[in-house]
């Protein structure tokens, strides 16, 4: 369902964003709650049809907000520092809880959200191996596990990553 066709009825409390925020970011932070609401309750009809919101965005405008969001989570969850066992130790959190409700999950999709929110590999080479539906899925599967370790609501970060982004585009380079 596209943000245009939700009655205010359906619009969850998350889905309420900045009104200064243009269209677009609010599309995508529309999806991205709508795919977070699938994966909180291990939906994964509701969770293919968010993916599919999702990949009717521009890839590379999701995928920025989404890896801004699983970089502060992996913040906020290791508040004195990560460590290698720190990110495998969460994508193996990540895909014991999603295995049981979505079978067909690739691993290695999960580890390439990580490597790539934390700059280790390109996001663009691992989004094209993969695909992009299975990137932005693992993406929502990833940010779902580690924002279970928070207190911060999965809205908080969604708006904190396109704020942050949008801020960063103002700044001119020298």
């Amino acid at each position: 369902m596209t943000p245009e066709q939700r009655t205010p009825e359906q619009r969850t409390p998350e889905q309420s964003w900045p009104t200064h925020w243009p269209k677009v970011a609010r599309d995508i932070a529309d999806a991205t709650a709508d795919a977070l609401a699938a994966v909180r309750a291990a939906n994964r009809d509701g969770l293919l049809v968010a993916v599919e919101e999702l990949r009717g965005l521009s890839f590379e405008r999701v995928s920025s907000v989404h890896a801004a969001i699983v970089r502060e989570l992996l913040e906020d969850t290791h508040p004195d520092g990560l460590s290698s066992e720190d990110v495998q130790d969460a994508l193996t959190a990540c895909a014991k809880s999603t295995i049981v409700w979505l079978p067909d999950l690739d691993v290695q999709a999960l580890a390439a959200v990580y490597t790539g929110a934390l700059g280790i590999s390109d996001l663009e080479d691992d989004s094209f191996r993969i695909g992009h539906g299975a990137y932005l899925r693992s993406a929502v599967l990833v940010i779902g596990s580690l924002s279970t370790g928070v207190k911060k609501a999965q809205s908080a970060y969604v708006i904190r990553a396109i704020d942050e982004i949008a801020r960063a585009q103002t700044i001119e380079m020298p």
